[in-house]
C-alpha cells in the first residue's frame, strides 16, 4: 500500500471531508497534527512516505526535505500554488506536484472582519462586556474613510467591490498594476508613496516572494497617518514584523489587523501577542470548511490520478 502523510491538520478535521476509510485498501494514511519541531524533525517522521498532502504553507517543503525523503514520489497541495515547495528540486526528483483549486472570497471576507474589528475597538468592548462594563470606546465610521489597497488580484478586487459598498475612497499600488481594472472598480491609481502617506487603512494583497519581502517597514509606518490601521491577510514577510511591533508599541499608526506572520504558527513569546491595538488571528484567511471539502476532495482526486499514470491539476512553475 501507498504509504501517505496528511500534513498540519491543526483542527483535526480532515476526515470530516474524505472518508478515508473507503480508501483504506490502497493506501496507508497517517495525520499529522502538530507541526514540526524543525526540518530534522519533519525529516524523520516522513522519512518512509511516498505521498505528501500538505495544507498550504504550513510545512516548508524545501531542496533538502525532498532530498532526504527517499521513497517520496508525490507532493499534493492545498491552493493553485505552493512557494513553500521548491519546485525545481521536486522536478530534479521526478516527484509530480499538484495542487487544488481555492476560493479566495474567504480571505477577502476576514480582511473585513478585521477592518471592521478595528474600527469599532470590537476585541475591547466584546472583552468588557464578559468583565461587567459598558460602552468604553468609542469607533470610527468607514464611509468617507480611504482605504489603500496594495495589490489588486483576486483578493484585492473583492475587496474593493466592498469598500465601494462602504461609500469608501479606494486607492492601489503595486508593481503590476493592471490600470483597466482600476477603472472597472473604480480605484484610484496611484504610486506607493502616496498611497501609504494618504489612506487611513492599508490593506496587503500582493503575493508572497522576494519582490515584496519588506515592503512594509519602518519607513513606511513613519510615512503612515498617526490614524492608520494596517491590515495584513496576504504574507508575513511582507511586512518587516519588528518594525510592525515597534509602530505599534509606540502608537506610529493606530493599530494593525494581522493574520499572517514571518515565522507560524507565531511564537507563545511573540510581542505582538501582547500589545492592545493589534487584532491577531493564527492565519485563517482561507480557513473554511468551504475551502476545506474543496481542498481535501481535491487533493485525494490528485493523489488517485498519479496513481493511476494520469495526474491532474500538475504544478510546474
Amino acid at each position: 500500500m501507498l504509504k501517505v502523510a496528511i500534513l498540519d491538520d491543526y483542527q483535526n478535521v480532515s476526515q470530516e471531508f474524505v472518508d478515508l476509510k473507503k480508501l483504506s485498501g490502497k493506501y496507508e494514511f497517517k495525520i499529522f497534527s502538530e507541526p514540526f519541531l524543525d526540518e530534522a524533525d519533519a525529516i524523520e517522521q516522513l522519512a518512509d512516505f511516498e505521498a505528501l498532502l500538505i495544507m498550504r504553507e504550513r510545512t516548508p517543503i524545501s531542496k533538502n526535505l525532498i532530498d532526504n525523503l527517499n521513497d517520496l514520489k508525490y507532493i499534493i497541495t492545498s491552493g493553485v500554488r505552493n512557494k513553500s515547495v521548491d519546485l525545481e528540486a521536486a522536478k530534479k526528483r521526478k516527484i509530480i506536484v499538484c495542487g487544488t483549486e481555492s476560493n479566495t472570497n474567504p480571505t477577502c471576507e476576514l480582511t473585513w472582519a478585521l477592518i471592521l474589528g478595528l474600527s469599532r475597538n470590537l476585541k475591547t468592548e466584546i472583552d468588557n462586556m464578559y468583565q461587567g462594563y459598558w460602552q468604553t470606546t468609542v469607533g470610527f465610521e468607514l464611509k468617507g474613510k480611504i482605504i489603500g489597497l496594495i495589490g489588486l488580484g483576486k483578493v484585492g478586487s473583492q475587496v474593493a467591490k466592498i469598500a465601494n459598498a462602504f461609500g469608501m475612497q479606494v486607492m492601489a499600488w503595486s508593481e503590476n498594476l493592471d490600470l483597466d481594472k482600476c477603472k472597472e472598480l473604480n480605484v484610484l491609481p496611484c504610486s506607493k508613496e502616496d498611497l501609504i502617506k494618504t489612506s487611513d487603512y492599508i490593506s496587503i494583497h500582493v503575493q508572497g516572494g522576494e519582490r515584496y519581502k519588506d515592503c512594509i517597514t519602518i519607513k513606511e509606518f513613519d510615512q503612515m497617518k498617526k490614524t492608520a490601521f494596517l491590515i495584513n491577510t496576504a504574507r508575513g514577510p511582507i511586512v518587516n514584523e519588528d518594525d510592525l511591533i515597534i509602530a505599534l508599541s509606540t502608537n506610529v499608526i493606530m493599530g494593525a489587523g494581522i493574520d499572517v506572520y514571518e515565522k507560524e504558527p507565531l511564537p507563545e513569546a511573540n510581542k505582538l501577542r501582547f500589545l492592545p491595538n493589534v487584532l491577531l488571528t493564527p492565519h485563517i484567511g482561507y480557513v473554511t470548511a468551504e475551502n476545506y471539502s474543496i481542498y481535501y476532495t481535491q487533493m485525494i482526486e490528485d493523489l488517485e490520478a498519479c496513481v493511476n499514470g494520469k495526474p491532474i491539476r500538475v504544478i510546474e512553475k
